[in-house]
């Protein structure tokens, strides 16, 4: 079996410019960056300072919007939705670490909506996996793999909030 070697960091340098441009076409609408627990909410907050956006990062907990929440319930690890910022009329940037199947972005935007109407919504990725059950497609994306469904792409970030990558399963 060939060792997938992705490095996070890199990874994160790309999606940052992205971010940026994306940032900068949307012009006079108010962008507001928001990541999805947890992987995507570390990608969120360091975009959100390392682009100096006013108005800080907001973070989604999809827990109770998850289509498999009769199966996996709350989560003692999972934060809660928290966004600094009105969602009416803004342009939303909605952060994660990996896409794979879009059901976490089917969720996420379910947990956003709960908030209000946004002007438009982006999808920022550092990694799109493929195998898609429902049709989302990131704006951003750092990187582009295929990975066996029997695979996990899992992001790790330090005690100095360097990111890591880790290939979990066969």
């Amino acid at each position: 079996m060939t060792q997938l070697a992705l490095d996070a960091e890199a990874l994160y340098e790309q999606l940052q410019r992205q971010v940026g441009a994306l940032v900068a076409a949307a012009g006079a609408t108010p962008v507001g960056l928001v990541g999805i627990w947890s992987g995507g909410a570390w990608l969120a907050e360091r975009l959100q300072k390392d682009l100096a956006l006013p108005g800080g990062s907001g973070t989604l907990s999809i827990t109770l919007h998850r289509d498999d929440y009769a199966e996996r319930g709350l989560s003692a690890t999972a934060g809660a939705t928290r966004l600094p910022f009105e969602v009416d009329g803004r342009h939303i940037v909605l952060v994660d670490d990996v896409l794979y199947t879009g059901r976490t972005m089917r969720a996420a935007l379910n947990e956003l909506f709960d908030f209000g109407r946004p002007a438009r919504v982006s999808l920022a990725v550092l990694v799109d996996r493929g195998g898609r059950e429902l049709p989302f497609e990131a704006q951003c994306a750092a990187a582009r793999i295929a990975l066996p469904a029997s695979q996990r792409l899992s992001l790790a970030q330090d005690t100095k909030g360097r990111l890591t990558f880790a290939v979990e399963g066969g």
